[in-house]
């Protein structure tokens, strides 16, 4: 006699890809919260010194951070809604790190590079959480 078992198996990407959303929501709300208590930046160019008020890029953060973590949770349990708004999270991240790729080269490949992987993980390995 024989019998079928099924064994219930959550894809390694796709428990990577909800732990790097949750790790992005936690560095977006603690950078955040350094920025409300630190939120004067200061660019000196050659015709004076600007001063800035990043008050509200600070909200922002903390509010993107929550998202994150909400997705990220989404991710974990298998929600189908989470695993669209992570790829599209995570694409908006990828092509806005296109700016940042003359300034900060390296950072800005290995973000690039950590996004495309997780893009990967929602979209080919996404339906493999149990």
């Amino acid at each position: 006699m024989t019998t079928d078992r099924y064994v219930a198996v959550t894809s390694g990407w796709v428990v990577f890809a909800a732990t790097m959303a949750a790790v992005a929501g936690v560095f977006n709300i603690i950078y955040g919260i350094v920025i409300l208590f630190n939120n004067e930046w200061v660019a000196f160019t050659t015709e004076g010194i600007l001063l800035f008020d990043i008050t509200a890029w600070g909200w922002i953060l903390i509010a993107l951070g929550a998202v994150q973590l909400i997705i990220a949770f989404g991710i974990g349990s298998g929600q189908t809604w989470s695993r669209v708004l992570g790829v599209i999270w995570a694409s908006l991240i990828l092509i806005g790190q296109l700016a940042f790729l003359n300034v900060y080269p390296v950072w800005s490949i290995l973000i690039m590079v950590l996004m495309i992987l997780i893009i990967y993980g929602l979209t080919v390995h996404g339906d493999e959480v149990v």
